[in-house]
């Protein structure tokens, strides 16, 4: 069964040049990270609107159809969509933030993870938003859930806040494999990746790679690209 959203043009077209873009950012990805064992992926971008979750979305779909069991974590404690775009409830005792605060050995992850519309992939939504995010994504919690559900799924994909003005995407970067930045053409400007670049430098991380959204190929098409590079430097 096809999701019926609008925003998963990699499963509802799959032969446009999008969806194609999507699957060369995965080849990239796994290039890229040949010596590694990649578990966990994240997502962020400079600011708000520049795509990070459309990309993220139709990523951990791309990862699905490659036959990967994952488990897509919305971690956008600010303004999460993850749900909306899986069409997957977002219910106030479920979720991300409610498995963070309840989070022991033996909880049951089954009350908050959900499964979507494709059975290789499951969401694990926002849950209610937090007055703290920080203290929530930074809490040993975090860490444990993390540990415990790389045991059980192939590949995580977290889709992070924006990283301009919030710490909340750098916590995550820390505990990441790859680390992507989406941003969007004719909006975001090179002053502004300068700046997440030098955010993830003062935190001793580096970018793997940089998705450029929203790119305007001809008159009727727009497609996604994907840059990287082997010392996290941005051309």
């Amino acid at each position: 069964m096809k999701s019926k959203s609008k925003d998963l043009v990699i499963n509802k077209n799959p032969k446009s040049l999008f969806a194609e873009s999507i699957r060369s950012i995965r080849t990239n990805i796994a290039f890229a990270s040949i010596d590694k064992d990649v578990k966990i992926i994240m997502n962020t971008s400079p600011e708000a609107a520049d795509g990070k979750s459309f990309i993220t979305a139709n990523l951990a779909v791309a990862y699905g159809q490659e036959g990967k069991k994952v488990l897509l974590i919305d971690t956008d404690l600010r303004k999460g969509r993850q749900h909306e775009i899986f069409g997957v409830m977002n219910v106030t005792s479920g979720g991300y933030t409610n498995l963070l605060l309840n989070y022991k050995d033996n909880i049951e992850l089954e009350k908050y993870i959900f499964p979507t519309f494709d059975e290789n992939i499951d969401l694990l939504p926002t849950g209610p938003l937090p007055p703290n995010p920080v203290e929530l994504l930074g809490s040993d919690n975090n860490k444990k859930l993390l540990n415990r559900l790389k045991k059980q799924y192939d590949l995580i994909i977290l889709d992070c806040s924006p990283i301009l003005g919030l710490s909340d995407s750098l916590i995550l970067a820390s505990m990441a494999d790859v680390r992507l930045v989406t941003v969007s053409s004719r909006k975001t400007k090179m002053e502004g990746l300068e700046r997440v670049k030098k955010l993830f430098e003062q935190s001793n991380l580096k970018i793997d790679g940089v998705i450029l959204n929203n790119a305007k190929m001809n008159s009727n098409h727009y497609y996604v690209n994907s840059y990287y590079t082997e010392n996290g430097d941005i051309k």
